[in-house]
């Protein structure tokens, strides 16, 4: 609410409740004018206080006055007869002093310092120590001194303490002689010294009567800026009374307090607050209770009209919901039967405004003969009960018109005892007629419910069920893994399932793309029969897919039950399929796996271990089963695993290269090394390929791995070019599928090779898998790029002579199974001796791979074979190890 709205509330309030204004003014102002009297009378006591302690304080001032003025006149006497005698002896100056003294019992003693060193002193004894002080040379002394010669009057100072012992105030006179003479003739200086004890007993303020507490400021007469030397700092602290006492040369800042502190309120404060309270309440008590009173009279008026107001607007809705509704009222007196109806009641049975009342009998004669009995039976036993009644009955007007009316009525009796009926009627004809339309709506709406559930279940069934084969679909059977042990399927029964078939149609395909979709719709139905005509009866068929159904059993069933069927099944799908005048044929690949029951999701799970049982029998040739077995997920699984983790490498750049060094066959030197590929894995180390690469076909992600380690082989190369250390030749392996990437050849021209630094090991598959012509095309643009070919593994795969021609490589690298028994078996080592002299004879370099003793190296170099590579010359490393082996290469030939 905005701070206008609350004003505006506040005053509204006010306004309905004057009274209670009027009597909050009285308080307010009562109560204003007692806080101001309390005020005044605090402010007289204040005031009295404090002219109490000023008086007190002026005697104090006074006295204090008194005491220093006569000490000070004494002193004053003799600095007179000095001025007369200023050669006068210490026996002259005490005879003097002891004058003056004997009259002034505050004074302790006087001492005459001629040229401002003290030599006359009295009375002598006690005071001896302070003949011969020089005021120019003592530091205590000398300010107070001289200050008082360059003033030219006398100087209070202190109080101090005195050498002789005890406090004292130093009174110091300057004394000139010639005074008529400018300037002065300083003599000395005088001084005497007031006890301080005396002092302030001789001013009273020691008096145990004084009724203020005293604090004197201005120690050394500097007034009101100078220190307290007497009473308390607090004093000043607490709004005190003060007075100036006037010294020779300054004075001295008196403030007094009373002795218990100012009062905070005066004796009579709560005795003149209980008079003005009371004197209040007279004001006002009888101001709030006729305030009272004439609020609850005008709250009492404004009731009233509310109340008239609301019955006026309640008597307008009536007449207006009667009017807007045509609700006729009536009423009959019980004795007489007399009826007595308004308008609306007229006009409902057709009776003219102008025309008598109707009688009770005429107007039960216009009752519809059917309703009649039922009608007055209904208002005799409403009137014999005093209760209400209610009813629906057709009349006929005068004017022969036929209404549906409802009529409600309700039986009352007034204080005198006399009972009458009060009833309403309206015309409900057209409610009626509604409601036997709504009824006939009903009728029809049933039907055609009748006929959506039809039409639902038709759907239904549709939507479970393949429209091609009229077998279940994937919905139906995911609905019936998912719950298990529910019934249903082809045979209406409701047996758990407890081993699935995942059947997969081999060759569909090239039937699909050759004879086309209408072909491949006629092997699928002749699919599902088979199947139909294979499996049980209480078993089920459902097309998943394209061209992969499932076969789920129910009910018992053996390993070998299912190995049977399975072979049926396999069996017939092999017949030809006659279709216009030709003869297709298919085959099928089956997966199976048997529900563990129990297990959760095992409907789901089930369905999965079917699909890897088929995977397997796919990938074991085709045309065949095969039964899910743990071992077989557990394989399937790794090989996602390893699928997975060999993606996250490729994105992590976790494979590397390893140089394995070649060797020229007589010198040993190195003629260049071999990239190969390495999984440097996070967790089981380095990986050779044979853990990886069958692998990575299958994911077809060989060419990205081939492509990181040909960058990453060219970028070791560079770094060990520019570090001084030259790695004559790199050879890396080039896959077929990289080699025949689009766009590889025209790659490579982007790398700034260096013509002879770079061979591409090719496996003999690259020359089956392409026409010769299109390798031999691509092989030349290699070559004019300055890349070297080789041929990896020569000897394992089916290689001609005529490739080699046509291609023309730089070297031959002959297979390690091929070298490896050429120690110990004579064949071999004339078959390796025949791919050295096919080499030779077509000028191209050959390498032995698999070198593993130096017994191999030895054969080899005899054989003519111009390069080695293997465990007995050096192993594969890593970069950083290759540089330190040529280094030491290098540094044994130089040696």
């Amino acid at each position: 609410m905005s701070k206008f709205e609350r004003t505006a509330c506040l005053i509204k309030q006010v306004s309905r409740n004057p009274g209670q204004l009027a009597a909050g003014i009285a308080l307010a102002v009562t109560f204003a004018a007692g806080v101001f009297a309390d005020m005044q009378n605090q402010a007289v006591h204040h005031q009295r206080e404090r002219a109490f302690v000023s008086k007190q304080l002026g005697q104090v001032r006074a006295r204090l006055e008194a005491e220093i003025t006569s000490g000070i006149q004494l002193v004053r006497g003799l600095i007179a007869v000095i001025k007369l005698e200023p050669d006068l002896d210490q026996q002259r100056f005490s005879r003097i002093a002891q004058n003056l003294m004997g009259d002034e019992p505050l004074l302790r003693n006087i001492a005459g310092a001629p040229d401002l060193v003290i030599s006359l002193m009295h009375p002598m004894e006690g005071n001896r120590a302070a003949i011969g002080l020089d005021y120019t040379k003592d530091a205590l002394q000398r300010e107070a001194a001289m200050r008082a010669v360059e003033t030219g009057d006398m100087l209070l100072a202190g109080p101090i303490d005195l050498r002789q012992g005890g406090r004292g105030f130093v009174a110091r006179f300057p004394v000139f002689l010639d005074e008529e003479r400018t300037p002065e003739t300083l003599w000395g200086i005088v001084s005497t010294v007031i006890d301080v004890d005396a002092f302030y007993a001789a001013s009273g303020l020691d008096d145990e009567n004084l009724a203020i507490d005293l604090t004197i400021a201005g120690k050394d007469a500097t007034g009101v800026d100078g220190p307290v030397f007497y009473g308390s700092q607090s004093v000043l602290d607490a709004d005190p009374v003060t007075a100036t006492v006037s010294l020779p040369g300054g004075s001295w800042h008196v403030a007094a307090t009373p002795r218990d502190g100012w009062s905070s309120s005066p004796p009579n404060a709560w005795l003149v607050r209980s008079l003005l309270f009371l004197a209040g309440l007279l004001v006002v008590l009888p101001i709030l209770i006729a305030g009272h009173y004439y609020d609850r009279h005008r709250a009492d008026l404004r009731e009233l009209n509310r109340r008239e107001r609301q019955l006026e607007r309640l008597s307008q809705r009536l007449k207006l919901a009667l009017e807007t509704s045509r609700i006729g009222v009536w009423e009959m007196d019980i004795e007489t039967r007399k009826l007595t109806w308004d308008s609306r009641t007229r006009e409902l049975y057709g009776i003219d405004a102008d025309a008598p009342e109707p009688s009770f009998e005429e107007c039960d004669a216009m009752s519809h003969p059917d309703d009649r009995a039922q009608a007055r039976m209904v208002f005799e036993q409403a009137i014999a009960s005093e209760s209400r009644f209610e009813n629906e009955i057709r009349i006929y007007d005068r004017k022969g018109v036929m209404r549906w009316v409802r009529t409600i009525g309700a039986v009352s009796r007034d204080a005198q005892g006399h009972t009458t009926v009060l009833g309403v009627n309206w015309d409900i004809s057209q409610d009626i007629e509604l409601k036997s339309r709504l009824m006939d709506a009903n009728r029809k709406a049933e039907l055609r419910n009748l006929e959506l559930e039809d039409a639902r279940a038709l759907m239904e069934y549709n939507s479970l069920h393949d429209s091609l084969t009229g077998l279940p679909n994937r919905r139906y059977l995911d609905q019936r893994l998912a719950v298990g042990t529910d019934g249903g399927g082809t045979s209406g029964g409701d047996e758990p399932i407890t081993a699935l078939l995942h059947i997969d149609l081999d060759r569909f395909k090239q039937i699909n793309d050759t004879l086309g979709h209408a072909a491949g719709d006629a092997m699928l139905v002749h699919a599902a029969e088979v199947l139909k005509a294979s499996s049980r009866s209480d078993d089920f068929i459902a097309r998943i897919g394209g061209d992969e159904f499932v076969l789920a059993i129910t009910g018992e069933a053996s390993e070998a039950d299912l190995g049977r069927l399975a072979t049926r099944i396999i069996e017939r799908m092999r017949q030809p399929v006659p279709y216009e005048n030709q003869e297709c044929r298919f085959g099928v690949s089956i997966g199976i796996a048997f529900a563990e029951a129990g297990t959760p999701d095992y409907g789901r799970r089930l369905l999965i271990d079917a699909d890897i049982a088929l995977y397997r029998a796919k990938k074991s040739g085709r045309n065949r089963h095969e039964f899910f077995t743990p071992e077989l997920k557990a394989e399937i699984v790794n090989g996602r695993s390893l699928a997975d983790e060999i993606l996250a490498g490729l994105e992590r750049g976790e494979f590397i290269p390893y140089f394995q060094p070649q060797f020229d066959a007589w010198t040993l030197d190195v003629t260049g090394v071999e990239a190969l590929a390495r999984w440097d894995h996070p967790e089981r180390g380095v990986l050779a390929p044979d853990t990886f690469l069958k692998a990575a076909e299958e994911l077809n992600v060989v060419q990205m791995i081939d492509r990181s380690i040909l960058e990453q082989s060219l970028f070791q190369q560079a770094r060990l070019a520019s570090a001084g250390v030259q790695v004559p030749k790199v050879s890396v392996n080039v896959s077929a599928g990289r080699f025949n990437e689009p766009g590889f050849i025209e790659s490579l021209g982007n790398l700034g090779l260096t013509a002879g630094k770079l061979s591409f090991e090719l496996l003999e598959s690259v020359f089956l898998d392409e026409r010769c012509e299109k390798v031999a095309g691509n092989i030349e643009k290699l070559k004019a790029l300055g890349i070297d070919i080789e041929i990896d593994d020569f000897g394992s795969g089916y290689a001609s002579i005529v490739s080699l021609l046509n291609t023309r490589p730089s070297r031959l690298k002959i297979d390690r199974r091929l070298v490896m028994p050429i120690v110990e078996c004579d064949q071999q080592r004339q078959l390796v001796a025949s791919i050295v002299e096919i080499g030779r004879s077509l000028d191209i370099r050959v390498i032995a791979e698999g070198v593993e003793t130096m017994a191999h190296a030895a054969i080899l170099r005899d054989m003519g074979c111009e390069g080695l590579q293997g465990y007995a010359l050096a192993r594969p490393m890593p970069s950083a190890h290759l540089k330190e082996f040529l280094c030491r290469e290098r540094a044994r030939h130089i040696a």
